[in-house]
């Protein structure tokens, strides 16, 4: 029952990866009792499955996911969203205006047109249909400031950090409101424009460096050094 790769070994689409008694788990597929990887990432184990973390990995939406998107298209009764998705995610204008929607009367360019980006939630998905957005929650709608900053989505989890703890710490360090949108866009929102460069280039770190060990260690030394630089005089 052999295995064909070290721990976090960087394998390419199709590699063989291991035979016998072991599971396939994300982005690897059995084919005659064999496991291949699905797309170019890490590979490790996990007990007997084999996962793969992908390095490059579009979003696939899923309900009550929070995603930031931009609205490409203003229609008859809504709005068409790009999720960084192969699926184009649809937002109605009922939800938005929390009342029934009257085309006679409501212009809804007005309300959001081509270009603005939005804070939202996965209503409804599934293969058959494109996915359904809503911002009828807290927290949701128009962005109307910030930065934004682009995450390969497979990342997210790790700037999540175990029970949250990654992104608690970096939202405290850097004074900062932070949004992730599980489909690899961040918005980040600061008291000032060196408190958001702060938190953008500690997530960039996260992203780059999210297959190695001793990462908590190095952004927690990183936040340190900079607070240190902004108390001296």
């Amino acid at each position: 029952m052999p295995t064909y790769f070290e721990k976090k070994q960087l394998v390419l689409p199709g590699e063989l990866l291991a035979e016998g008694d072991y599971l396939p788990g994300e982005n690897t597929y059995l084919e005659e009792n064999k496991i291949y990887a699905q797309r170019i990432g890490l590979v490790d184990l996990d007990n007997k499955r084999v996962n793969m973390v992908a390095l490059r990995a579009f979003y696939v939406p899923k309900v009550g996911d929070i995603v930031i998107g931009t609205v490409t298209e203003v229609g008859f009764n809504g709005w068409t969203v790009n999720i960084k998705s192969p699926y184009t995610a649809m937002l109605r204008a009922s939800d938005v205006l929390s009342r029934p929607f009257k085309p006679q009367n409501d212009e809804l360019s007005t309300v959001l047109n081509a270009g603005d980006l939005i804070v939202a939630k996965i209503a409804t998905y599934d293969r058959a249909h494109d996915p359904q957005l809503t911002v009828g929650e807290p927290g949701l709608g128009k962005i109307t400031r910030g930065q934004i900053l682009n995450v390969v989505p497979t990342k997210i989890p790790r700037v999540i950090g175990r029970k949250g703890s990654m992104i608690s710490m970096i939202k405290q360090e850097t004074n900062c409101q932070i949004i992730l949108g599980l489909n690899g866009i961040v918005l980040v929102t600061g008291k000032t424009l060196e408190d958001e460069e702060l938190a953008i280039n500690v997530i960039k770190k996260i992203e780059q460096e999210s297959h190695t060990s001793g990462l908590t260690d190095r952004i927690t030394q990183m936040l340190k050094e900079n607070k240190v630089n902004v108390e001296e005089p």
